[in-house]
């Protein structure tokens, strides 16, 4: 069968000689994997549509588990995301969890939307945080997890946030801050920030300023977020904390 899709590179693994298996995330029908033979070679026809990152458009014929690239027209290159180490290993995180999170032909337009709005905010130097914290709570949204964060989660009121209860997936108030001893306080500014995260399309992001301790706290409470109820261990995650460690 053959397919025609408009997809972005975000995996890209060599495979013999000199092919490569590229998967696409797609608007359509979400991840697919394709060969693109000959795409290692130098002037190989497929050599920059291959490339991760990458946004085309993919004609490919599929009889089984692998599609078999045919033709590709790319619409945008994403060149100064991989010419800078910061933009790309962002941009690497932002499709590892793709990958990891979606399974295979799980047709996901909105967020093939916002993957490739948050690469284009990656490109047009937005904050790099604040780009990868709204493309992570969409994908919380997408798998269910989406924090509670109108009403307390134990008493179920519309009183004031206290703190962040990531065990029990949303915000305590003050009276139930004591049910969760591990709780995160909460600021009103990371509040604000959280509760935007979720309702914010990032095709709409402009500029944000976030003072650094803020930004600090945001990063400590998605990623307990994270880790508590997704899990993954994400070798891209790793190289950004290495990054962030060694001051690169």
């Amino acid at each position: 069968m053959q397919y025609r899709v408009q997809g972005i590179v975000i995996r890209s693994m060599d495979y013999g000689e000199g092919n490569k298996i590229i998967t696409l995330f797609t608007r359509e029908h979400g991840k697919l994997s394709v060969v693109a033979r000959g795409a290692k070679k130098v002037k190989s026809r497929y050599g920059s549509s291959a490339q991760l990152f990458t946004c085309g458009d993919y004609l490919f014929f599929k009889s089984g588990q692998l599609g078999t690239l045919n033709h590709a027209e790319i619409i945008e290159p994403f060149h100064k995301i991989r010419e800078d180490l910061h933009k790309a290993a962002h941009a690497s995180y932002l499709s590892e969890l793709t990958d990891r999170m979606l399974g295979d032909q799980e047709g996901q337009p909105f967020l093939y939307d916002q993957l490739k709005a948050s690469l284009q905010a990656i490109q047009e130097d937005k904050d790099l945080q604040i780009i990868d914290h709204l493309y992570e709570m969409k994908m919380f949204v997408l798998a269910g997890y989406t924090p509670e964060l109108d009403q307390c989660v134990v008493c179920r009121e519309n009183a004031e946030p206290f703190a962040i209860s990531v065990g029990m997936g949303g915000m305590l108030c003050e009276r139930c801050k004591l049910r969760d001893p591990q709780a995160i306080p909460l600021t009103p500014g990371v509040y604000k920030l959280l509760r935007l995260f979720i309702q914010t399309d990032v095709r709409r992001l402009g500029q944000i300023d976030v003072k650094p301790q803020t930004k600090q706290l945001l990063k400590t409470i998605l990623r307990a977020y994270f880790d508590t109820h997704v899990g993954l261990k994400l070798k891209s995650r790793d190289f950004l904390d290495q990054m962030d460690k060694y001051g690169v």
